[in-house]
């Protein structure tokens, strides 16, 4: 069985930072991706951050709306990814949803996907 499991949201107040975890277990990831994604109420579903962990490489992406607010890493475990959230706004509130293996890293063709943590940033 699949599971991909997220931790760490919670409520904080603007400015304050949050770091959410992701643990994938069940599988042997093929395309060495994993990324954020996060689904505010009445919004589309938005990728935040993501991954490439592979050949000795590391290679991360960001939305340009967290872009220096946000960072993505894994260890060494490749089915571990985390998102620090620094100088969170309100508009990060949300359902941030973890997110692995995909053909391309910046994309939204992920194959397993998690049930989601919640985030919210009170002004």
């Amino acid at each position: 069985l699949v599971q991909l499991v997220e931790s760490g949201g919670g409520s904080v107040q603007a400015g304050g930072s949050l770091r959410l975890s992701c643990v994938a277990s069940g599988y042997t990831s093929r395309s060495y991706c994993m990324g954020w994604f996060r689904q505010a109420p009445g919004k589309e579903r938005e990728r935040v951050a993501t991954i490439y962990n592979g050949n000795g490489q590391r290679h991360t992406r960001y939305a340009d709306s967290v872009k220096d607010r946000f960072t993505i890493s894994q260890p060494n475990d490749i089915n571990t990814v985390y998102l620090q959230m620094n100088s969170l706004r309100p508009e990060d509130t949300g359902i941030y949803i973890c997110a692995s293996d995909a053909p391309m890293c910046w994309g939204d063709k992920y194959i397993y996907w998690g049930q989601g943590t919640q985030v919210t940033v009170s002004s």
